[in-house]
């Protein structure tokens, strides 16, 4: 029984070790994206003519 206390003891230190270094990564910006804004721009265009597709004008019947 006093295994399960260890390993759950030192399970619980890991993880916390875990996410202290998953709280500094973020705060460095590690996981800041700095690729797609640069890409977004070039392809902004092509959205934008998807989007606004021009509507047909009934033909007038004489």
């Amino acid at each position: 029984m006093s295994v399960i206390y260890i390993l759950l003891s030192i399970s619980i230190v890991v993880a916390v070790i875990f996410f202290i270094a998953f709280i500094i990564a973020v705060k460095n910006g590690q996981y800041d994206d700095s690729y797609t804004p640069s890409v977004r721009m070039l392809f902004e265009d092509e959205l934008v003519k998807e989007d606004s597709k021009p509507t047909v004008k009934p033909k007038k019947s004489n």
